[in-house]
């Protein structure tokens, strides 16, 4: 199954996030073991500094008490020896409490033991008033073989948790250099290795993708084979491509289409021109330099006449196949013409017409002339047979990069929200010669109390400005 583009992109960068990660996993593990070792150290040290306090306290107290016996047994014993001894005893035992409490806050005793400890320790407590040289004697003993089983333990959990030395410590930190530098040293080469790898694969498609554009753009409108099923962005592109140069060959055969039957009318009209035209105007002249009498001359002027018409229908006809004025004076003057010659009677709807110096200019095409002309003339024949008005605009103009012709009236308008539905001839006309040369339309409101705006844009390239 082929990952995404977003997944193939993203994969190297989690790798290496995932073995960066990893790492400090690691070391923080490294760091917790030993940080927990100088935990132990910690606690093993305060443990034995805290039964070596209590042996020394008890040995203190062995002392002092063998000490006055030897006194009491010479004779020599009095209430100041006793007073010093008492005093010597509350040290010792201060000390011993210490040393005991210290213990057991890093080191937990069955409860058993702990009990017996505790009884032990009130025994040798020295009471200034019921002092008994003997029962304190006899206390000692008791806590004597306590505290051994403590020695006992404490020597037992030294063995068992040996304090970490300084050989310990550089062991522990060359492993994690170490490591450390090979999680390093893989995870940049891993990275770069995945994203070449799939690096290539996106760039050969992207290849691919720019080469048939650049196929399309050199002419050659053969659509790339659209892929099924779709997995991935590119995917997306390439199927956007294929659709692309379909609507493309559709509109480029349309636009050849029209250039062709243009250009027939165009031919048409000036065969017309060169060849019957003149051959009218021959004859006219033939009939012109007769010079009949009587009835024979009403005829004669009859046939002229009739001739007359005939010329002028086939200009008429000639200019509707192609309007000279647009090959010679320019969009225009065409339209300018085309309204003054056909829509400026006194039946027809005023007008207002503003042409914008600058049409000529901005470098249409042929076919683009051609084509805003016939929208033109459709979108003001549309004014004059639907829209009932009584006035109306037409205004050709340069905004930036756009050419826009708009054609506004006042009439009665129709609903707007069924042009798109509508399938009149004249409006599909107006959208499908718009499309052939890349420019939009709609129509909405107009700006007068009632009737219909037209409006037509086509994006021209900025600087496009002819110079012929």
């Amino acid at each position: 199954m082929r990952l995404t583009l977003k997944h193939q992109i993203l994969i190297a960068p989690a790798a290496v996030l995932l073995l960066m990660t990893l790492l400090l996993i690691f070391l923080q593990y490294t760091y917790m073991d030993l940080s927990r070792k100088r935990e132990q150290a910690e606690g093993v040290g305060a443990i034995l500094m805290g039964i070596t306090e209590a042996n020394i306290a008890a040995r203190v107290m062995d002392d002092s008490v063998h000490q006055y016996q030897a006194l009491v047994k010479s004779g020599e014993a009095s209430y100041e020896n006793l007073d010093a001894l008492l005093r010597d005893l509350d040290q010792a035992y201060a000390h011993l409490a210490s040393g005991l409490d210290r213990l057991q806050k890093y080191m937990v005793l069955p409860e058993e033991q702990a009990q017996e400890l505790a009884r032990a320790v009130e025994a040798v407590y020295p009471k200034q008033d019921e002092f008994n040289i003997w029962v304190f004697t006899e206390g000692l003993e008791q806590l004597r073989p306590n505290l051994l089983k403590l020695n006992e333990q404490t020597k037992q959990m030294r063995k068992d948790s040996p304090p970490p030395n300084s050989k310990d410590l550089d062991d522990l930190t060359d492993r994690a250099a170490v490591v450390s530098v090979f999680v390093l040293g893989a995870a940049i080469p891993i990275g770069i290795l995945l994203s070449l790898f799939f690096a290539r694969g996106i760039l050969r498609r992207v290849q691919t993708l720019s080469d048939s554009a650049g196929r399309i753009v050199r002419g050659d409108l053969a659509p790339p084979p659209a892929p099924n099923p779709v997995r991935d962005e590119l995917d997306d592109l390439a199927l956007s491509i294929n659709h692309m140069t379909d609507q493309l060959i559709r509109v480029v055969g349309t636009e050849k289409l029209l250039e062709g039957a243009e250009e027939e009318r165009r031919r048409i009209a000036m065969d017309i021109h060169d060849q019957t035209l003149c051959d009218l105007s021959g004859i006219l002249r033939g009939l012109q330099s007769l010079a009949p009498e009587g009835e024979l001359r009403d005829e004669v002027c009859t046939l002229e006449e009739d001739l007359l018409r005939a010329i002028a229908n086939l200009r008429q006809l000639m200019d509707n196949l192609h309007p000279q004025t647009l090959d010679i004076l320019g969009l225009g003057a065409a339209l300018e013409s085309h309204l003054e010659r056909h829509l400026g009677k006194g039946d027809m709807p005023e007008y207002h017409l503003y042409i914008s110096p600058q049409i000529d200019e901005v470098g249409l095409t042929r076919l683009q002339k051609l084509t805003l002309y016939r929208i033109a003339v459709e979108a003001i024949h549309n004014v004059i047979k639907h829209a009932r008005s009584s006035r109306y605009e037409v205004n050709l103009d340069v905004c930036g990069d756009h050419v826009v012709l708009s054609i506004e009236d006042n009439g009665i308008g129709f609903d707007l929200e069924q042009v798109a539905m509508r399938a009149g001839r004249g409006l599909n006309n107006i959208r499908e010669r718009a499309r052939t040369i890349g420019a939009q339309v709609r129509w909405s409101s107009s700006r007068f109390s009632s009737g219909t705006r037209f409006e037509l844009t086509l994006p021209v390239p900025a600087g496009g400005r002819k110079e012929d």
